[in-house]
């Protein structure tokens, strides 16, 4: 069973100086139909003016995965990390039993364009911690490359949660499949360009969840660039 989830369905809010589209509830956008799917909880894809972000604040027992699309993002936090995120990186921040950070658009110029994914993680209460790695999935082309894993296999960032996180850069044409064991579900978040999942075409910040597949097979039908996850 696919369920898509389309763009223009999303909660939506523009604050100046963040457009801000929500596919589960989130803040002031509430949906009891949204509210996550298996342990993933957030979906915001967040567009930063020039200079402006969210100042320091604070997260607790969440698992936060920040993926930028176009731009740079800027993250500072209370346990000492510093950083400048970009496209290819993937920065894993696990609140734990409680964090403070700031995100800043690095750019006095550009808009940042990111994906702020949350997961919950598989039990409360951990000692906060932060990785970023870089992976440059367009450097491959048409393969599915593991971001983040419970284990960190194959140099993926680590979550506590039993989630794996593919990304995947497409051209048009481009033919990739994902095999989902017993009991597993699957979440697809088209981050750019057009697709076919199984068939059903998802566009630009088009969502799917997925039960009860064992196979999925995606097609570029444009140049695209998707994450795939995998459940429990």
């Amino acid at each position: 069973m696919i369920t898509v989830r389309k763009a223009d369905e999303r909660g939506h809010a523009n604050h100046g100086w963040l457009d801000t589209y929500h596919t589960f509830s989130f803040a002031n956008y509430y949906d009891p139909k949204h509210m996550g799917f298996r342990a993933l909880r957030v979906i915001n894809e967040d567009y930063v003016t020039p200079t402006a972000g969210f100042g320091t604040h604070g997260h607790r027992d969440m698992e936060i995965i920040t993926y930028v699309l176009e731009g740079a993002l800027e993250h500072k936090d209370s346990i000492g990390n510093g950083s400048v995120i970009q496209p290819g990186d993937v920065q894993r921040m696990s609140a734990g039993t409680g964090i403070m950070h700031s995100e800043f658009n690095h750019s006095k110029t550009e808009p940042v364009h990111l994906l702020q994914i949350w997961l919950l993680p598989e039990k409360n209460g951990l000692q906060p911690s932060y990785e970023q790695q870089n992976f440059s999935p367009a450097k491959t082309p048409g393969q599915l490359c593991l971001v983040a894993a419970r284990d960190g296999r194959e140099g993926a960032v680590t979550v506590h949660q039993d989630v794996d996180l593919y990304a995947a850069v497409l051209r048009a044409g481009d033919r990739t499949s994902h095999t989902l064991k017993p009991q597993r579900h699957a979440w697809v978040q088209v981050a750019r360009g057009s697709i076919t999942l199984n068939g059903l075409s998802l566009d630009t910040s088009d969502g799917a969840a997925i039960s009860d597949e064992t196979e999925i097979a995606i097609a570029a039908t444009q140049d695209a660039e998707i994450l795939l996850f995998d459940l429990a």
